[in-house]
């Protein structure tokens, strides 16, 4: 009989999100992770056999909390027309906190390194956009706000522009506008 463990995975995590904001994720290894948690390098591998399984962990539990996260503004929209495409803007238009921003901006640099990263990413921007498409009365429209919410978000998020709150504000309106719209299909060549 072996003896039950007492390490916590989300503590170990919580350590490594944390070595990643400190040190950058290409920086991230596992006795640093082991250091940052207070636990031994043998304790991080038991449970993360490589520096990569443990990002791959990270981004799925990023990519988990931000479906979550997703799901409650979703939730909250239940009863109007359209509510994922509108649970989806509320939810990616709040304040992002600068651990929340490093933390994402440090994964991203992860995952344009390594294709197989990509996947967790992949496969919930799939699932995304099938329902956008599959739930909205005006699926191009709410496609074309979903593509402009999120390049407004990476504009914050990478640092290259930041629009004041008021401009802000009438550019999320009009993404919302987006979602009632039925835009023509690109012409055929």
């Amino acid at each position: 009989m072996g003896r039950q463990r007492s390490i916590d995975r989300d503590a170990v995590l919580d350590a490594a999100e944390r070595v990643v904001v400190r040190d950058g994720a290409a920086n991230l290894t596992l006795e640093a992770v082991a250091a940052e948690a207070g636990i031994s390098k043998a304790s991080v591998l038991y449970d993360y056999k490589t520096k990569r399984a443990l990002i791959r962990t990270l981004i799925e539990r990023r990519v988990a909390a931000d479906e979550e996260l997703v799901q409650r503004f979703v939730d909250a929209q239940a009863d109007r027309p359209d509510a994922r495409i509108r649970g989806y803007i509320a939810a990616t238009t709040r304040s992002f906190s600068d651990e929340e921003r490093s933390v994402g901006l440090n994964l991203c640099a992860a995952l344009a390194q390594d294709e197989a990263l990509r996947e967790p990413v992949q496969q919930s921007l799939r699932a995304t956009i099938a329902e956008i498409e599959t739930s909205s009365a005006h699926p191009r429209g709410a496609m074309l706000a979903f593509l402009s919410i999120q390049g407004l978000m990476l504009l914050d998020w990478f640092g290259l522009y930041s629009f004041t709150p008021p401009e802000r504000e009438r550019l999320i309106a009009g993404i919302g506008w987006l979602i009632q719209q039925s835009p023509p299909s690109a012409p055929e060549a």
